[in-house]
């Protein structure tokens, strides 16, 4: 038996959709000229997807017999994401549980004041609301056993998680005067195999880990940043976690934590020989140390490595050709977030009246549109320091581009003078001048 799934893209922000399966790609569906995609799957690749056209994504469960339409709006995809047809229940229910937990991340951080107890009570009155919800689909939905896990995984471990949370923020001594705070661990399972590729899950057993690894009197603020503290939990992992599969996908999510933490760029090294020791993934072997490279090629006084951009008339030109001959600050920003532009070009501004004798390059992270060169026009933002990304894939692995926030800092002959500076952070203006002559 196989299964359908297929959608429509509306302001499409990329030319294709992407599937992942076991974290591993293995579609790029194009869209056709009226923005869709479609594939069918057989029984090798039933399960859990992720689904994602950059730079959003979503997980998708499907399943023998299922014939799914997704329809999604690029300028506001978690809010207009919606599913369609024969399986589409199970798959809405989850991107629904997920928009109702986010919208009360306001309200709850404004909780963390409260004693162990009452934060425990207001979490508890939360969940139950879940629990109904997901009672009640599953009631009238025929939901196989996995789909049945994955459903109510989606709000148990997100609500695990902010207890676990409250406990880093607030610091053992505030857990200790509740002797029930950590019940709830009881009843979940640290060695999932259903769930080793549910984001939620994931999340949930870092913060659980990172708890583990704290010890009496320590604050996790301070400790995450540490190197011994990842190799904490590295063994952590070593020690408690015998899913081979699930071992290799916490380390490797402690290893980006680490390499990405820049400051700790020296004791690197040292970090990836526990690591390796832990992960059985080739794959992600090869990636970690992928990493490990670029984040040495974006060290000061190395040269920014050459990736393809796009000027805005359409043009493929070289990065290191269209940054040449000025100090040149490059910032990033994405199509599907023109309020997080809107506040970049106002910071675009500042910068240029403190600091004419750079040059301030912005970069989108998706390929050029007809609607973004009409906006920037509207806003007369000049369009000779307006490039796109040709290939976001590659270029984010060369630059290291994580967050949009991400500030490159250049010479006039394009040797790095800070890959990895902040560019929404205060202190960038520190920056600068730490780089100007």
């Amino acid at each position: 038996m196989t299964a359908f799934f297929g959608g429509q893209i509306i302001n499409p922000s990329s030319e294709f959709v992407s599937m992942y399966k076991y974290d591993e790609r293995i579609d790029s569906l194009p869209l056709d000229e009226e923005n869709r995609f479609a594939k069918h799957y057989d029984s090798i690749h039933f399960g859990l997807f992720k689904m994602e056209h950059l730079p959003e994504k979503q997980m998708v469960i499907i399943e023998p017999g299922d014939s799914i339409w997704s329809r999604a709006n690029m300028s506001d995809f978690n809010a207009s994401l919606v599913f369609s047809g024969s399986g589409s229940g199970k798959n809405n229910f989850l991107i629904d549980t997920y928009r109702n937990i986010s919208q009360e991340v306001g309200y709850l951080s404004s909780k963390y004041v409260l004693d162990a107890s009452a934060f425990r009570q207001i979490i508890d009155s939360l969940q139950i609301e879940k629990k109904d919800a997901w009672a009640n689909f599953s009631e009238q939905s025929q939901l196989t056993p996995l789909a049945q896990k994955i459903t109510q995984a989606a709000y148990v471990y997100p609500y695990a998680n902010r207890r676990e949370r409250y406990a880093l923020i607030r610091g053992k001594t505030a857990t200790n005067k509740d002797s029930t705070f950590f019940n709830f661990r009881k009843f979940l399972n640290y060695g999932e195999r259903d769930l080793v590729y549910f984001e939620p899950y994931i999340a949930y057993m870092m913060s659980y880990l990172s708890q583990e690894a704290l010890e009496e009197g320590q604050l996790f603020v301070q400790e995450k940043n540490r190197t011994e503290f990842n190799i904490k939990r590295i063994q952590l992992i070593d020690d408690r976690i015998s899913n081979p599969v699930l071992r290799s996908v916490l380390a490797r999510t402690v290893a980006y934590e680490e390499l990405l933490n820049f400051r700790n760029h020296a004791y690197h090294e040292n970090f990836l020989q526990f690591f390796i020791n832990v992960n059985t993934s080739p794959n992600y072997l090869n990636e970690i140390l992928s990493l490990h490279a670029s984040l040495i090629q974006m060290e000061p006084g190395q040269q920014l490595p050459v990736v393809e951009i796009e000027t805005n008339t359409g043009n493929i030109v070289a990065s290191n050709e269209a940054f040449s001959g000025q100090r040149t600050v490059v910032y990033f920003w994405s199509q599907t977030q023109m309020n997080h532009f809107k506040r970049t070009q106002e910071r675009v501004k500042t910068y240029q009246e403190r600091f004419p004798n750079y040059r301030f390059v912005g970069v989108c992270i998706q390929p050029y549109n007809d609607l973004v060169r009409n906006y920037q026009s509207i806003m007369k933002i000049a369009p000779e320091n307006q490039f796109a990304l040709v290939n976001f894939e590659r270029a984010s692995s060369e630059w290291v581009i994580t967050l949009l926030n991400k500030g490159i800092i250049i010479d006039e002959n394009g040797r790095i003078l800070d890959g990895f500076g902040n560019f929404s952070s205060s202190t960038f203006i520190e920056t600068l001048m730490q780089n100007t002559p």
